[in-house]
This record gives structure tokens, C-alpha cells and sequence, in this order.
């Protein structure tokens, strides 16, 4: 429903004024250089795009001080405001992906990937409110985040924008960074439009690669890709960005089945539709959808696109103009658009206040946000392996620790990519008050020689003579591995294998016989299946942000106790990927049904995936006990059934447990996954502590799947829930009841 004001706004304007408001161009297109990191307007260029054109919205840039956003967003909005003859403010769109990661001097989180491993929703609300926090007084009032794809590829070099696999998980945390961004009152007078992206399909192509082919059945779909989108939207967001690649071979953005059907008539979305990254041309010079960029722009708009991020030219306004005098476009459609993006800019209140402000640029660099994001680091971290309990490593039983790996002093390994700019920066543009992994080392053991040595020579060569002898002068080796920045295609990879240098690096210090601690640092699992069993300790770091090299240490020295649990599968092998969610298929590791059962197959390996979904380590240990269901046999749709567990810490260190309840459906008429999460829980425990804890099972919410058109289905039949060490089983008898199950019977054994 349009508000008042948009209404008769829409039946004021012109044409050509609407299909401003649809167009989205870039900050190089208005500043001095024509280079998208510097943040200086050019008055005539932005003057003469919103007088001609009509612009709407105005998108990017790189890290810069607050001020300097301040006075460039003022001036763009003085021209937006001045230059509109009916006074429309534009809206300023920009990637803050995990922070306001681009403002010099802003607390930057952990990437979600990290959250994920939290299974702490609370951590996802806090990098909204830092974000807006720190950038909403210098008109960035459009943020483009959260990214709620799935991350079931371990290839995608877009993975660790993901909060995982999982997509209660995703929907969980997607949901909770959505309702913050958008309802935060700190920010007041100003409010922010969040954007999920990209929706749908966009994080699993076929081939691994960014911006590629997903082949994805329109149940799988609905099932795991859908939740995280229906969670965002139904918590209000105000955007969404679309998937740039093809799913079955048909582009998303010109895909009416996808952007209207599914999106709007399905799930009920009310918002602004915007591209991805000149994504109407792909149509023509990549995907090949289309034979120029009108007959793209005809496909895209019918589709349901509202905004095209163009974002160099304003070709879009002209060929709009086109269609709609040819007939092919209807003024009403373009209304629809219009009225769009004028009820988002009025329900964040930029009519009321379209300037931005300079007297609360104290909250840029907060103290007390930054520590927020350490905490967010701290809770990240997932340790895999600790063989005899090598780790902690006491700072009263450390003379020396050496410390090698191309992340041993990288600032900009630690947080990735979209941080101060898209493919990070190099390193010595990283705030020097931001610890290194070795310079958070020294201050958590400050008695002991922290030392680090190049591993490899001017030329690249290794040097493992050096690196063995320094090996065994020391009391433990941390090896602190993984991957420079990086983001979409420019981080396509084909082997998710750990480079031969840093195999080698590893090897020679395993080669000491000192405990090695093996560091895994970077936005996809690297396989380290050659140098996994000469490990003594692994942590999994992810790319933990600015407060990573600080967390890492605390979880080293034992300060921090680990809790955090992989939010994906870890492969084992390269070429070999299978999400925790598989059916059933996937388990047929000895081939025992071609082998009729014959003892001379066995199998070649344990498992196909390094560590599991939901695994990692603590330096206490849990018990699990008393797995209880108020009933054994659920009935009807509106029936529930209570599950509770008894959560124990024995050990002697005071920790946090992330409660994670799975539910089996053991026969479906579509093959279903072997497990899937549906219910977790984080909480506190000191040494010696139990708690209850408790989940609700609802037959529509927890039992039933859906349709490839998104139709529940409930059956009936036997359900096996899993928490912990625990489980047990269970009876669904909707029928039996009157319920309304809409699929075959199930198992009734």
C-alpha cells in the first residue's frame, strides 16, 4: 500500500521522472577521477545526471573518514534535492558487508561465515547496529547486506559472505541483522533499508564458480534456499538484490517466474526488486539471453526488476523511454517501480531528513563496538582438533612460540574481502591499532619470545632449513595459514587444496616433533587433508575481522574457551563436497548395495568430510542425558510435542554450548535429508553447571517440507530427533487425527 505522500507524488511526475528513480549509477560516475575509491564529487557531472535523468539513487565508494562522507553525501543530496522538481531526495546505496566496512576507523566484524560458527543470533544483531551506528549520519540510508544465500559450495568464492549451510541458521541470523538495521532507534531521526541478497540459488553453481549456472530443482528450491529469504521478508526487509547467475539455465533477472511468481505472489514480498552489478547488459554480453541491451532491458523489467544498478551510464533511462513509447512496457508498470522506490525512501523517513550529520562522528570508532566485534571473534573460532590436549598453550609454560605463515602478520587476512574496499586493500592500508596474529602473541605472552621468519625467500623459494631449525628451538609452532582477500569472480578457484607452499611450510615444522597448532585462515575451507594428521592442534579461524588476531590469541593461551561449531562440512578431499543435509544416497561410502553384500568390499575411506556440520571443540567437555518427549506420538497439525535434554558441564572451565536439535524424517516420498537442523540454542555454563533445555516440535513448522511450488508436506510416519549423544523417536498421526497431511504415508513400523 502506497503512503499518501507517494501517491501523489507518482501523479505529479513525468515519465522520464520515474524512471529515475529506477536507476542506480555509479560513484565514478559523478566524481573528480572516475576511479571508484575516491570519494570527491564532481558538482557539474552529478548536476547535470539528476537534471537530465532524473537519478534516484547513487551507489559505492571506498573507505574514506566519516567527514569526508559526510560532506559528500551532503553535497550530492543538496544537487538531488535542488535539481528534482519535485524535490526527491536521491538514496545513497553502499556494501557494508560485516560493519561499515567502507568508513576509515569502524569496528569490523567477523563475516557472517564466522557468525555462523557463533549459533549466537545476538552477534548477528550487533554487526547491524555497529554498522548503522557508524554510517547512518553519513547518508548511506541503503545498505547492502545481509547476503542470505546458502552456503552449500565450498568453491564459491563467495561462501564466507554466507552464514553456512544450514538455512534455519541463515534465516535465523538473516532475520535478526535485518530487524536491527532496519528498526534501530540510536540512529534516530534516520532509518536504513537492509537488502537481502541475491536471491535465489545464486550460492550454489554448478561449476563452483561466481555468477555461474546452478542446477537446483524447484523442490530443492523451496526447501533450502527459500527459508532465509522468507525469514528476511517476513521481518520487513525493505530490498532485494538478485541472484547474477542462472538457475536450470534460465538468468534470474529476466526470470518472471522467479521475481514475480515466486517473490511476490509466493512469498509475499512488497519491496524494491534492484539488479546486481550491471547485470541487465550480462544478459547480453555473457548469458546471451538477449540480442542487445533493450531487448535485455524489456526482460529484465518484465521480470519484475525495479532498480538497475546500471551503474556506469544512463542507457536504462532512455530504453525504458523506448519501450514504453513502442507499447511494450506500460506506464503502469513503470509507475509500479517508481512507487517502489518512493515508499522505501519514505518509510525510512529520508523526505523528513534527507541531509546528513557531522555531530555525532564520535560514534565512528567506538571503543566499545570495537569490542564488540573481538567478543564476535572470540565466539567464531572453531576448534577441530586438540590431540592430547595440546592446546591451551599456558603462558606460564611458554619460553618460546614461533609463528610462520603468509597470516602470521596479515591484517588483511583476517578480514577478507569488502573490507575498506571490494577486494580488500594491500596490507599496509589496514589501521596499524588493529593486532596481527603475532602482535596479539606478544601481548598475550609477554614473557616468552614470540618469534616469525620468512618462509620462503625473495623468489618465492622455501626455505624449510631455516624453518626447521627455529622449529625445534621452540616450545610449540602456531602455523598460521589460508588465503589473501578476495570476492566474486576475481576468487574463482578450481582447487580448494592448501598451496604447496604453505603443505611444505607445514611439513617442515611438523618435522621438528614440536606441537604444531595449524591456523586456517580465509573465507572457504582450504584441504588439508596432507597435513592434517601432523597437526596437533587445528583451529578453523575463518576470516574473524579486526578483532581476529586478538581471538586467536586468547583461544591459543587458553584465555578464551573455544565455542564455536562449524557452520559447513569440511571436505576432506578436493572435487568432493556433500552438505550435512544430503539424503541418503550419499551415504553409500562402501558401495555394499553393488557389492550384494559380499565381504571383499570394504571401504576405502571412514567418511567423505574432514569434520561435520555443528562439530568443534571446547576446553571443557558436555554431557548430554535424559532425552524426553512429552509424548510418543504427535497428532494433528496444531498439536506439539516437548523435547527436553539435560546439558551438563563436567569439566573445570566455564564455557558456552550451542544446543543443536535434528530431526530425521526416516521415510518420505521425496528423498529426505539424513538430518536437518531445527532448533539451537546457545548458553552459558560454568563448571558443574546442567541446564534443561527444551524444544517445542510443531508438525507444520518442524515435520512438513515443501513442494517444488512451495505446498506443504505433512506425512505420516516415524521421526528420529537427535541432540548431543542423545536420541529418540517418534510417531506423526496427522491423518489418524483429521490433520490435513497433503503426502503419501510414511514408515508406519
Amino acid at each position: 500500500m502506497l503512503s499518501p505522500r507517494v501517491q501523489q507524488l507518482l501523479a505529479q511526475m513525468t515519465l522520464e521522472e520515474k524512471i529515475g528513480q529506477m536507476t542506480q549509477l555509479n560513484l565514478s560516475a559523478i566524481n573528480t577521477t572516475g576511479d571508484n575509491k575516491d570519494v570527491l564529487l564532481d558538482s557539474a557531472k552529478a548536476t547535470a545526471l539528476v537534471r537530465n535523468f532524473h537519478i534516484g539513487s547513487f551507489i559505492n565508494g571506498e573507505a574514506v573518514p566519516a567527514a569526508q562522507w559526510v560532506r559528500y553525501c551532503a553535497a550530492l543530496q543538496r544537487i538531488a534535492l535542488r535539481e528534482s522538481r519535485l524535490h526527491i531526495p536521491m538514496i545513497y546505496g553502499i556494501d557494508h558487508m560485516h560493519g561499515a566496512s567502507y568508513v576509515s576507523g569502524t569496528a569490523i566484524f567477523p563475516h557472517n561465515l564466522n557468525l555462523g560458527a557463533t549459533f549466537n543470533p545476538e552477534l548477528a544483531r550487533l554487526t547491524a547496529r555497529a554498522t548503522v551506528l557508524e554510517s547512518a549520519d553519513l547518508g548511506h540510508a541503503w545498505v547492502f547486506a545481509p547476503n542470505l544465500d546458502l552456503g552449500v559450495n565450498t568453491y564459491w568464492p563467495r561462501l564466507y559472505e554466507t552464514y553456512g549451510e544450514d538455512p534455519l541458521v541463515a534465516a535465523t541470523m538473516g532475520a535478526a541483522f535485518v530487524r536491527e538495521m532496519q528498526t534501530n532507534s540510536e540512529i534516530a531521526p534516520y532509518k536504513v533499508a537492509a537488502c537481502a541478497k541475491h536471491f535465489i540459488g545464486y550460492s550454489d553453481p554448478r561449476n563452483g564458480w561466481d555468477r555461474n549456472n546452478a542446477l537446483i530443482s524447484d523442490q530443492r528450491l523451496q526447501e533450502f534456499f527459500r527459508p532465509s529469504f522468507q525469514a528476511a521478508i517476513d521481518s520487513g526487509v525493505e530490498s532485494v538484490m538478485v541472484n547474477s547467475g542462472e538457475i536450470n539455465g534460465e538468468a534470474v533477472h529476466a526470470s518472471r517466474a522467479i521475481l514475480t511468481d515466486l517473490l511476490r505472489r509466493q512469498m509475499g514480498f512488497k519491496g524494491v526488486v534492484v539488479t546486481d552489478w550491471e547485470d541487465i547488459n550480462r544478459l547480453v554480453k555473457v548469458q546471451k539471453i538477449a540480442p542487445n541491451e533493450k531487448e535485455a532491458t524489456w526482460m529484465a523489467v518484465d521480470a519484475g526488476i525495479d532498480v538497475a544498478m546500471t551503474p556506469y551510464t544512463t542507457n536504462f533511462c532512455r530504453l525504458v523511454k523506448e519501450l514504453v513509447q513502442e507499447g511494450r512496457l506500460t506506464p503502469a508498470r513503470i509507475e509500479q517501480s517508481a512507487g517502489r522506490v518512493l515508499q522505501m525512501k519514505d518509510e525510512i523517513g529520508l523526505f523528513e531528513n534527507p541531509m546528513p550529520r557531522a555531530d555525532r562522528l564520535a560514534r565512528v570508532g567506538d571503543p566499545a563496538l570495537r569490542a564488540q566485534a573481538v567478543a564476535a571473534a572470540r565466539e567464531s573460532l572453531v576448534l577441530l582438533k586438540n590431540q592430547r590436549n595440546v592446546l591451551p598453550l599456558a603462558p606460564a609454560h611458554v619460553k618460546r612460540l614461533l609463528v610462520l605463515g603468509p597470516s602470521a602478520e596479515s591484517r588483511a587476512n583476517l578480514c577478507g574481502g569488502w573490507t575498506l574496499a571490494w577486494q580488500g586493500r594491500p596490507e599496509e592500508a589496514y589501521p596499524k591499532d588493529v593486532p596481527t596474529l603475532v602482535e596479539a602473541l606478544r601481548k598475550e605472552y609477554p614473557g616468552a619470545i614470540i618469534e616469525t621468519l620468512p618462509y620462503r625467500n625473495a623468489a618465492g623459494k622455501l626455505l624449510p632449513v631455516n624453518i626447521l631449525s627455529a622449529a625445534k628451538q621452540a616450545d610449540a609452532v602456531v602455523l598460521a595459514l589460508g588465503e589473501r582477500p578476495y570476492t566474486e569472480v576475481l576468487g574463482n578457484t578450481s582447487d580448494l587444496t592448501l598451496p604447496d607452499d604453505q603443505q611444505q611450510l607445514a611439513r617442515a615444522a611438523q618435522a621438528s616433533g614440536k606441537p604444531t597448532v595449524l591456523v586456517i585462515i580465509g573465507g572457504r575451507p582450504s584441504i588439508i587433508r596432507n597435513v592434517e594428521a601432523g597437526s596437533s592442534a587445528i583451529i578453523w579461524a575463518g576470516l574473524p575481522g579486526y578483532g581476529g588476531g586478538t581471538a586467536l590469541a586468547e583461544v591459543i593461551s587458553g584465555r578464551t574457551n573455544p565455542s564455536g561449531k562449524l557452520p559447513f562440512t569440511y571436505p576432506q578431499f578436493a572435487g568432493h563436497v556433500t552438505n550435512y543435509h544430503h539424503d541418503n544416497n550419499e551415504n553409500s561410502l562402501d558401495l555394499i548395495d553393488f557389492a550384494g553384500g559380499f565381504g571383499q568390499f570394504q571401504p576405502k575411506y571412514k567418511a567423505s568430510m574432514l569434520t561435520e556440520f555443528g562439530e568443534g571443540l571446547s576446553y571443557t567437555s558436555y554431557t548430554y542425558s535424559g532425552l524426553a518427549l512429552s509424548d510418543s506420538v504427535l497428532t494433528g497439525t496444531a498439536g506439539k510435542l516437548r523435547a527436553t535434554v539435560r546439558v551438563a558441564n563436567t569439566g573445570q572451565r566455564a564455557g558456552q554450548e550451542a544446543v543443536l536439535w535434528f530431526l530425521t524424517d526416516e521415510v518420505g516420498r521425496i528423498a529426505r535429508p539424513v538430518r536437518l537442523l531445527r532448533h539451537f540454542e546457545k548458553q552459558p555454563f560454568a563448571p558443574g553447571q546442567s541446564r534443561e533445555m527444551a524444544f517445542t516440535i510443531d508438525p507444520l513448522r518442524d515435520l512438513s517440507y515443501p513442494d517444488g511450488q512451495g505446498r506443504p508436506q505433512l506425512e505420516d510416519g516415524w521421526y528420529t530427533l537427535r541432540v548431543g549423544s542423545q536420541m529418540a523417536r517418534f510417531r506423526y498421526a496427522g491423518r489418524a487425527a483429521g490433520g490435513v497431511s497433503s503426502a503419501a504415508s510414511g514408515s508406519t513400523n
